[in-house]
C-alpha cells in the first residue's frame, strides 16, 4: 500500500504523525472541543479550504485557517449532546477504516437528540461501474495528468489508491458503519437535497457520489 507523504496528509486536513500515545491525544481533543465549540453547533468536519457560513470549521491542517484544529483519527470527542448537525465531504475515505470508524460513534454521542450527520464521499460501487463499464467516461481522465491511465484496471488502482485515499466506501459498508456506532437510521441523500434547510446545498464536489444523512 502506498504510504501517504507528510505534505499530502497535511492536505487533507490529517496529522502525519502520532507523537503521543493516543490516549493523552484524545484526552487533549475532548479538553479542546469542550472549551472551543459553542453549545448547539453546527460543526463542519474536514473543512480543508472551505469555510461554511454559520459552522464550527473542523480540520488538522493550520493552513486551513479553522475555527477549530483537531486530528480526527483520535475521533471526536466532543461533550454528549452538543452539537446540532455534522456535515463532512470527502474526508472519512483518507482515513483507514479503523480510524475512520473512530469519529462515527463520538459523533453520534455529541449531537443532541434527532439531528444528523451528513456525509458526502465518493462511491466504490460507482467505480467498479465504471471499471466494468465506459471507464473513460469520466471527466478527471480528460485533463492531462491523467493520461497515463491506459486501461480500467489502471483506473481502477488509481481511483482507490490515490489522492490520499486509504479505504472507498459504498453504501452498504458506510451504512454498517455508522449503524454499528449507534446511529439508528442511515438515508441516501442526492447532491446539496436535504429535508434539514441546514443541510442543503453543503456540497462542492460533483464527484460526492455517495451522500447519507444518519440521524441518531
Amino acid at each position: 500500500m502506498r504510504i501517504p507523504s507528510r505534505a499530502g496528509l497535511e492536505r487533507r486536513g490529517r496529522a502525519a504523525a502520532v507523537v503521543l500515545p493516543r490516549k493523552v491525544e484524545r484526552a487533549r481533543a475532548k479538553a479542546h472541543l469542550g472549551r472551543a465549540l459553542p453549545r448547539h453547533a453546527k460543526v463542519h468536519l474536514g473543512c480543508g479550504p472551505v469555510h461554511l457560513e454559520g459552522w464550527v470549521n473542523v480540520d488538522v491542517n493550520r493552513a486551513a485557517k479553522p475555527d477549530v484544529r483537531l486530528d480526527l483519527r483520535f475521533g471526536f470527542p466532543a461533550p454528549p449532546s452538543s452539537v446540532a448537525f455534522i456535515f463532512s465531504e470527502h474526508v472519512f475515505e483518507h482515513f483507514t477504516l479503523e480510524d475512520g470508524i473512530k469519529p462515527f460513534a463520538d459523533c453520534q454521542l455529541a449531537l443532541t437528540s434527532g439531528p444528523v450527520m451528513r456525509i458526502a464521499m465518493p462511491d466504490l460501487r460507482c467505480v467498479v461501474d465504471l471499471y466494468l463499464g465506459d471507464w473513460k467516461d469520466q471527466p478527471w481522465l480528460q485533463e492531462p495528468a491523467y493520461e497515463v491511465i491506459d486501461t480500467p484496471a489502471r483506473m481502477l488502482n488509481f481511483a482507490l489508491r490515490s489522492w490520499e485515499h486509504l479505504y472507498v466506501y459504498d453504501i452498504a459498508d458506510l451504512t454498517l458503519r455508522l449503524k454499528t456506532a449507534g446511529f439508528k437510521t442511515v438515508e441516501t441523500k442526492e447532491l446539496g437535497v436535504s429535508a434539514y434547510p441546514e443541510l442543503r446545498c453543503l456540497e462542492r464536489r460533483p464527484d460526492s457520489l455517495l451522500i447519507v444523512e444518519a440521524t441518531k
